[in-house]
């Protein structure tokens, strides 16, 4: 494994207009070189709406297609969640685009019933991993952050990845459920949450954020929009799961 670039970007979401959103990204990106790993929040290009007949769009529509083109522009592997129509369905789905190509999608397992998620969007039923740069990247939406049996690393993963649209009412669980994540999978964290204010009126303040694998901070939660990058040192992994097998001694167990 080498040293990981990674860039968050957080950023107010254009309610329910991806054009407008794919044209602000746009600008934001123009100038961003030498990244590994690009993570956008969750419904990127929309804002997290439950009208999925006016927002969702197939996958071979334009927001999938600018994901492709970017990550193959910037050299780059984008994560992004897009409101999805397949086959007559909805779903709240990350794809994972590498120098132009898919090379995975995930399915949010867990929709958040607190806004009728679960009414309109077909939640997902498998964990996923992928390959970046000999890292190990598992990728998790927003309501997955609470359910600790969903995200434990029985896969081994490097780093976990979060897209939210989570508010700022309640942005001290966000805050602290992360680090949680962070110290009981053994893995890195990279989580990703927006700004502003959405179509509902809930007011969202970012705390995007990377933490260590000992539950420690290496990017601060931020709470303007911009682009925060940094590089992630593969060797905190194996230093902490030196220390703490519990990762091994839960497999044993199995």
């Amino acid at each position: 494994m080498q040293h990981l670039n990674i860039g968050l970007a957080q950023y107010d979401i254009i309610w329910e207009n991806s054009p407008a959103n794919l044209n602000k990204l746009d600008g934001m990106l123009d100038s961003l070189t030498d990244l590994d790993v690009l993570v956008l929040p969750e419904m990127f290009n929309t804002g997290f709406s439950m009208d999925a007949a006016a927002i969702a769009q197939e996958e071979d529509g334009p927001a999938v297609a600018w994901l492709c083109s970017r990550s193959a522009e910037m050299e780059t592997t984008i994560f992004a969640s897009v409101a999805i129509c397949e086959e007559g369905r909805y779903y709240n789905r990350c794809f994972i685009v590498s120098e132009g190509t898919i090379v995975g999608r995930y399915d949010k397992r867990n929709c958040f019933t607190m806004a009728g998620e679960e009414k309109v969007y077909t939640a997902g039923d498998r964990n996923i991993v992928v390959d970046v740069a000999g890292w190990r990247i598992k990728p998790l939406i927003c309501y997955d952050l609470r359910f600790p049996l969903w995200c434990y690393n029985r896969e081994e993963a490097d780093l976990m990845i979060f897209m939210a649209n989570w508010p700022e009412a309640r942005i001290s669980h966000w805050d602290i459920l992360l680090q949680a994540r962070a110290i009981e999978n053994q893995a890195y964290i990279a989580a990703v949450n927006r700004t502003g204010a959405d179509g509902g009126g809930k007011s969202h303040n970012g705390h995007s954020a990377i933490i260590s694998p000992m539950g420690e901070y290496v990017t601060a939660p931020q709470t303007a929009e911009g682009i925060y990058r940094t590089t992630l040192d593969p060797g905190e992994i194996g230093h902490y799961r030196k220390m703490f097998h519990l990762l091994a001694e839960e497999r044993a167990k199995q």
